[in-house]
């Protein structure tokens, strides 16, 4: 029992370095075009707009209501040492450093990604990308790589607007319902937060945003071309999207600290 336990283990990890082997091949073939691509930008700019500009809804509404949870909960917890007018910078570091870029890729992973995902295995499935390559056109470059640049370029703008968004929920808060001094709630943020604060979370959104757009593109563009490969393609997406992101919001975190 023992020895079938260590196989299927040592099974698993093979397929684990083989399918991170096959995601590293895909991420330099995307590289290596994405000089062609940009000379496109409009279609780059089109595939911003629907990971984007179509997100802000849901990114808007969670960043709203994540940061009145912090503004709730960090009074809570301030109060109990005398401390409620650093809320400002409490509420403000959780968001920039961390819950900003983490709770806008998972958004993003399951909003955007998932669409991404379906798109190209729909063009799978009905030989769509068969067709591009019969009229000798490269559908990486012509259809992937305009949609892996959308969503790379659309993350970081996406969490920014959800931590500004969060700032001004835990704001209406603090202030407006907990009572703390709305002068200090600003002074102190605006004394708490440094220029490094915001790029750990600008280059965590932009990692997050490579890694949850190629998860997107290579499960769209290898699914098995019928409506149950779509379909498994769209659950891996947003299954290894989300252990992506948290794995690397340790890994990120642990080298910046």
């Amino acid at each position: 029992m023992a020895h079938g336990i260590l196989r299927e283990l040592a099974d698993s990890s093979a397929e684990a370095l083989r399918a991170f082997g096959r995601y590293a091949l895909f991420a330099g073939r995307l590289a290596a075009e994405t000089p062609r691509a940009l000379l496109r930008f409009r279609l780059v700019i089109e595939q911003v707009h629907n990971a984007g500009a179509q997100s802000l809804v849901i990114i808007m509404l969670s960043g709203l209501f994540v940061g009145m949870v912090l503004g709730l909960q960090g009074f809570d917890l301030l109060e109990r040492f005398g401390s409620e007018e650093s809320l400002g910078s409490a509420v403000a570091l959780g968001l920039l450093k961390e819950l900003g870029p983490v709770v806008t890729a998972l958004l993003f992973a399951g909003r955007a990604g998932t669409a991404l995902a379906s798109e190209l295995g729909l063009m799978r499935a009905t030989d769509q990308l068969s067709a591009i390559e019969m009229m000798a056109v490269d559908p990486v470059r012509r259809v992937v790589l305009p949609r892996f640049l959308g969503g790379v370029i659309a993350m970081p703008l996406l969490a920014a607007i959800f931590s500004m968004i969060g700032l001004f929920g835990g704001q209406l808060v603090g202030v407006q319902l907990m009572g703390v001094d709305q002068g200090q709630f600003w002074s102190q943020m605006r004394g708490a937060v440094e220029f490094g604060d915001v790029m750990e979370g600008v280059l965590k959104s932009a990692v997050f945003g490579v890694a949850c757009s190629l998860v997107a593109v290579y499960e769209g563009y290898h699914s098995v071309p019928t409506a149950e490969g779509v379909g498994r393609a769209t659950t891996r997406t947003v299954v290894i999207s989300s252990v992506s992101v948290l794995l690397l919001d340790y890994m990120l975190t642990a080298v910046m600290l």
